[in-house]
């Protein structure tokens, strides 16, 4: 019982002291580096992620054209800024995504044997297009708004008080597991703990980062915290359908690109879309 209380306490001191350098980088990236380098940093991760995905596809003995499906998706950030300063180009990343797809097919078309998984092979290709490319390219449109840069800020840290306060919570009070078959150490109490934590995060810096009234920042603080935990939550089910503990090692205590972004997955383009609407 003393060993496993003092790995979880080594475990918890590694993840706290790679969160506190990665925040610090992530806030460096996105106050110092200007929207180019930011937008390539988007493209790094994404493709990273993509790659972390199809290795997990593969070991459950799907073919999947990795190199094709790594190569569109980290274009498709790129095609969004190139879009913010060329008025012609603006809103082409559909298109791209169409022209994905078509070619998708058409690689199938192109395979000698006679496999039975041409269509999970195009629906993963396509299915990481969304979920991981578009979905998190839409911090990349946050950054391009006017006061883009504090939105990203304010995306990030509320998105990460969450994961933070389950992790925190979950560990020392956690006795009801959430969803047990999906990620058996999630926990309810953990859950109540992102919560709270994501709420108090986002009234204390929503004033000034977004400047939106009270009401709006409470309710912030509880809609990215219950969207990032279904992010969470999504990835784990891939995970699990995969047989993989982490999407990859990356990060001592934390994983994979995957597992460092799932949760900003849902939350960037929900988050985009209401601050276009209020």
């Amino acid at each position: 019982m003393a060993d496993a209380r003092e790995d979880t306490a080594v475990k918890f001191l590694k993840r706290a002291i790679v969160s506190v350098v990665l925040m610090a980088s992530v806030m460096a990236v996105i106050y110092v580096f200007p929207n180019w380098a930011f937008c390539l940093v988007i493209a790094v991760l994404i493709g990273i992620g993509q790659h972390e995905f199809f290795l997990m596809v593969e070991k459950k003995g799907i073919f999947v054209y990795k190199y094709f499906g790594i190569a569109a998706g980290s274009l498709l950030p790129v095609v969004i800024f190139l879009g913010s300063g060329v008025p012609e180009i603006k809103g082409l990343e559909p298109l791209l995504i169409v022209a994905a797809s078509l070619f998708a097919f058409t690689l199938q078309f192109a395979r000698k044997d006679r496999a039975r998984d041409h269509l999970v092979s195009v629906a993963l290709t396509l299915f990481s297009l969304f979920y991981i490319c578009w979905f998190f390219s839409f911090a990349l449109k946050l950054k391009l708004l006017p006061g883009g840069a504090d939105l990203v800020a304010f995306l990030v840290v509320v998105t990460k008080s969450a994961d933070i306060g389950a992790y925190v919570s979950g560990n020392f009070l956690g006795r009801t597991e959430l969803i047990p078959r999906i990620s058996p150490k999630k926990t309810i109490e953990g859950t109540i703990g992102g919560i709270l934590l994501s709420v108090l995060v986002s009234v204390s810096l929503g004033r000034n980062l977004i400047g939106l009234p009270f009401i709006h920042l409470v309710f912030l603080g509880i809609l990215l915290a219950v969207i990032g935990q279904v992010g969470d939550l999504a990835e784990s089910l891939i995970k699990r359908d995969c047989d993989a503990k982490d999407s990859g090692n990356y990060f001592p205590g934390i994983g994979g690109v995957l597992d460092l972004i799932d949760s900003l997955i849902f939350t960037a383009p929900v988050f985009f879309f209401y601050m276009n609407t209020f």
